[in-house]
């Protein structure tokens, strides 16, 4: 592996129909009425709301917006779940405001979004950085009871940089060398990382739809995430999660591999269990998405 790939950032319907409350699993859902959720410090944030039942909240991955769960979210919004993503401040439809991107922020940009909709109950599924999102709103917000499970999804928990107690971590100098290059050529940096984040299949379009997805973070938000993620440890927070946790990684990921964070992330979770799909790589989510949308589903109603 090249340490230039590390940190690219029926059974459907069986669990649908399984749900406790004898709803029928595809019964339609109310328009509710779109907008914005505001956080705290004022800043937009686009939000999808599809679908009715059981909540499942999506947290994209580094760099990636909402829409990067497409095809997680019309399956299972049409299979008796309510399905919620938005873009993380500084991407896609939300608001650009120049800063906040720090966890603690972003974890209360979650709380924003959790409160204004209400949402109780709550399955989260994390990709990528997105799993430092949901166990700081735990950190931060958990006492509110909203969040019932988390699912953490080619996780680049538990501590990505090493260190004098990490020595598997990856140098700090290569992560500032990275960042020099988001800052010269973004756009290049994504296509010259872009092979090993899907398989040989996937088509030609799917991988610009992804780099494109990229391209709409803002530069700003792209390094100063890229730092947190990268500097950040939550091997003591993850040792304090009590909710159910489950953690599904492929063994071909070459942005966030799973011997430095995956298998010790699932460690370190009381409680947790770890499912790993032969072959698949960081972009798990567009290319094993009949295996995944059954995993979420059977997580989320179990």
């Amino acid at each position: 592996m090249h340490r230039r790939q590390i940190l690219m950032g029926g059974a459907l319907a069986g669990a649908a129909l399984s749900m406790t409350d004898g709803a029928h699993a595809a019964a339609p859902a109310k328009a509710r009425k779109p907008g914005p959720v505001f956080a705290k410090d004022g800043t937009s944030l686009f939000v999808r709301d599809w679908g009715s039942g059981q909540p499942i909240v999506f947290l994209a991955g580094w760099t990636l917006t909402s829409e990067a769960w497409a095809y997680q979210m019309a399956s299972l919004s049409e299979a008796g779940f309510r399905c919620v993503a938005y873009d993380r401040r500084g991407h896609g439809r939300s608001g650009d405001p120049g800063g906040g991107y720090d966890y603690d922020t972003l974890a209360d940009d979650l709380a924003s979004v959790l409160d204004a909709l209400d949402l109780r109950g709550v399955t989260l599924v994390a990709h990528s950085m997105a799993g430092g999102e949901a166990v700081r709103y735990m950190t931060r917000h958990g006492k509110s009871g909203r969040v019932k499970k988390i699912l953490f999804l080619a996780t680049t928990l538990p501590c990505l940089s090493q260190t004098s107690d990490n020595p598997t971590g990856v140098p700090p100098a290569y992560f500032d060398q990275m960042r020099q290059q988001f800052a010269t050529d973004f756009p290049k940096w994504i296509d010259d990382n872009s092979e090993p984040f899907v398989v040989p299949a996937t088509s030609p379009l799917m991988r610009t739809w992804i780099k494109d997805l990229m391209l709409s973070a803002s530069l700003q938000a792209a390094i100063a995430l890229n730092k947190a993620m990268t500097g950040s440890d939550f091997r003591a927070e993850l040792a304090k999660l009590s909710v159910p946790s489950l953690y599904i990684h492929g063994d071909k990921d070459a942005s966030a591999p799973l011997p430095i964070s995956g298998k010790p992330a699932a460690a370190a979770t009381p409680g947790s269990r770890l499912v790993v799909y032969e072959g698949a790589p960081h972009g798990l989510f567009v290319t094993h998405v009949p295996r995944l949308n059954a995993d979420i589903a059977a997580f989320a109603m179990g």
